[in-house]
């Protein structure tokens, strides 16, 4: 499975990158193969690994903010591993 999820720290004021240090820390931690870009963090494993990690992600972020948003979405494949590498892979043969 491969999520890509975002997270935002609501009521902190403008400044965000600290709580969201937080959240990227946590997936960076779990061992899990992830990648962060400035949108979104993206995390390869299975469903019980990837959200607990998202949902410990989001409980580091609420410990600085009174809210938090979290936007998700997921590729819920079986039997897929290396996905994140593979399907990028795939796409740089079509554009050549």
């Amino acid at each position: 499975m491969i999520v890509a999820f975002s997270i935002t720290p609501l009521g902190v004021g403008e400044g965000v990158a600290e709580p969201v240090a937080r959240a990227v820390k946590v997936v960076r931690d779990s061992g899990l193969p992830n990648r962060t870009d400035a949108m979104f963090t993206t995390i390869e494993g299975d469903w019980d690994e990837v959200m607990d990690v998202v949902k410990r992600a989001v409980e580091a972020v609420a410990e600085v903010a009174p809210r938090v948003s979290l936007v998700l979405k997921a590729d819920v494949r079986e039997g897929v591993t290396d996905g994140m590498t593979t399907k990028i892979e795939s796409l740089e043969r079509h554009l050549s």
